[in-house]
């Protein structure tokens, strides 16, 4: 079950956003069930994944690992929630940097780090984080497209 705080209920407009802004923060706790259809719809295989033996007595660790694709998604989820169906998710990179197991609260967010203008464009660069508690998982950028309201009232009224 993820969790949502502070999400707008309105459209996201590049006019609301400014450098240092917190997007809001997506919490979730993935489970086994979840990590098994992940696998099954990225054709992932790992046993890693799915089998405790395999990545306790193999390869070392406590239970199996999540997916860090999926962490991955789950990030960019807290980022496309964010700008909202009139926004669009320019660039996105982020790096896994420590294993995440299931039943652990993981947290997705990100802090407004530029905003331009660009031929018109309304565009809004982001550091995003995966986190573990205090912990970062998985660090990274976004760039989105906001609408712009002057553009936005324009297009609605030709």
């Amino acid at each position: 079950m993820s969790e949502r705080t502070g999400m707008p209920t309105e459209q996201l407009h590049f006019e609301d956003v400014a450098v240092g802004d917190a997007i809001p923060t997506l919490t979730t706790t993935v489970d086994q069930t979840q990590m098994f259809f992940f696998s099954a719809a990225t054709y992932n295989g790992h046993r890693i994944h799915y089998d405790t033996s395999w990545a306790s007595d193999r390869e070392g660790y406590d239970d199996v690992l999540v997916q860090g694709p999926l962490q991955s998604a789950l990030l960019a989820r807290a980022v496309t929630d964010w700008i909202g169906g009139a926004g669009r998710l320019v660039s996105f990179s982020a790096q896994n940097r420590a294993v995440a197991f299931p039943g652990e609260e993981l947290s997705f967010g990100g802090t407004v780090t530029a905003t331009r203008l660009a031929d018109g464009r309304g565009l809004v660069d982001l550091e995003v984080v995966g986190r573990r508690g205090d912990d970062v998982l998985m660090p990274g950028t976004a760039t989105v497209e906001l609408p712009v309201r002057a553009q936005s009232s324009t297009a609605a009224g030709s």
